[in-house]
């Protein structure tokens, strides 16, 4: 029974048991779902938080990373400029034609060993232009490797030819060296970096070797002048008998000009037994020139000389029937035929510096 009072009135109202059931669960589920909203919004704020934060983790990794990337592009950046001060030093080495070729062939290998610029163009855009830098650079360096490596070789079989053997030019042209230590500074020890450092080995093998190759005789000590006695056995021409002649003999006028057969250092000036007044000429390498019989010395101990320059003068001194020079080619003290020189350095010489990659 359920009473509800209305002013003055009161009615009575009389409900059943089924109808208190249906009341009653009319009445709980109201109050369920009133609970389950509170419970959804409760929720939802709790998400929406969780999401914020998500959100703001986010944010602060993203900006963590593009700092780590902006750090990285710095660096790159401070690698390329090594880098291109590496190819500034080395392109001295180099004729013009070969640095200003083109890129072409070389892009491919260039892209498919790109750096760290090209990895971060990607994320960044600054990336992109020292990604193009990097790609030149590379370009640059195969092309110049593959040039001073033809070259190396050429010079290398033009030394062979003459009968040397390059391993022996080489290591006798590293004597007498010195001075501080300077790395070349090209970076990190990445493969990009390794590439580099190939790049300054091949160019200093393909020096060193060329260099050896200028230092051999090849300027006909005397111009002009005629054979008249070869290298080998040869009849005496005071005894008659047959004897050894360690040179080459070259018939001219007192007092005709002598040149230095290639370029090197004067190591003796004097008289010298039966070859008379001497001069004599170091190429380093253990490679050695004389000019005996001389009538008058334009050289002194010490001095630096270029193929083609004066030393001396042609006489007859010493055991001489008559004005002439008498030629000496000397490896390790070990005479040699000089026609081998000069008949073949010169164009030997010319061929391995025409050589192309």
């Amino acid at each position: 029974m359920l009473t509800i009072r209305s002013g003055e009135q009161v009615h009575t109202l009389t409900l059943s048991k089924r109808k208190q059931l249906t009341l009653a669960v009319a009445g709980v589920a109201g109050a369920a779902a009133l609970a389950l909203s509170l419970g959804t919004m409760i929720v939802g704020q709790q998400e929406t938080q969780e999401q914020l934060l998500a959100r703001q983790t986010q944010v602060e990794s993203e900006a963590a990373r593009v700092a780590s990337f902006r750090e990285d592009l710095t660096k790159a950046a401070e690698d390329l400029q090594r880098r291109q001060a590496f190819l500034e030093d080395m392109v001295e080495m180099l004729p013009a034609d070969v640095i200003e070729g083109d890129d072409t062939a070389a892009d491919q290998a260039a892209t498919e060993t790109s750096g760290k610029a090209a990895h971060l163009s990607a994320a960044l855009p600054e990336g992109a232009a020292l990604a193009r830098v990097e790609q030149r650079q590379l370009a640059l360096v195969d092309r110049l490797t593959r040039f001073a490596e033809a070259r190396a070789a050429g010079a290398e079989r033009a030394i062979r030819k003459l009968g040397l053997d390059p391993r022996a030019v080489v290591a006798g042209a590293r004597t007498g060296q010195g001075g501080p230590l300077e790395r070349l500074e090209t970076g990190g020890d990445s493969t990009l970096d390794r590439q580099f450092r190939k790049l300054g080995l091949s160019l200093a093998r393909m020096d060193e070797l060329e260099s050896a190759l200028t230092r051999i005789p090849q300027v006909m000590p005397a111009e002009g002048a005629m054979v008249s006695s070869s290298y080998g056995i040869r009849r005496d021409p005071f005894t008659g008998e047959a004897a050894r002649h360690s040179g080459l003999d070259f018939r001219g006028a007192i007092g005709a000009p002598i040149h230095a057969a290639a370029k090197g250092r004067v190591s003796f000036v004097g008289v010298k037994g039966g070859y008379g007044n001497v001069v004599e000429i170091s190429h380093g390498n253990g490679l050695m020139t004389r000019y005996a019989h001389m009538s008058g010395f334009k050289a002194r101990v010490g001095q630096e000389v270029a193929a083609g320059d004066v030393i001396g003068l042609i006489g007859s001194t010493g055991r001489s029937t008559g004005p002439h020079l008498h030629f000496e080619v000397r490896v390790y003290d070990r005479p040699v035929n000089p026609r081998t020189f000069l008949e073949n350095a010169s164009q030997l010489l010319q061929q391995a510096r025409e050589t192309e990659a």
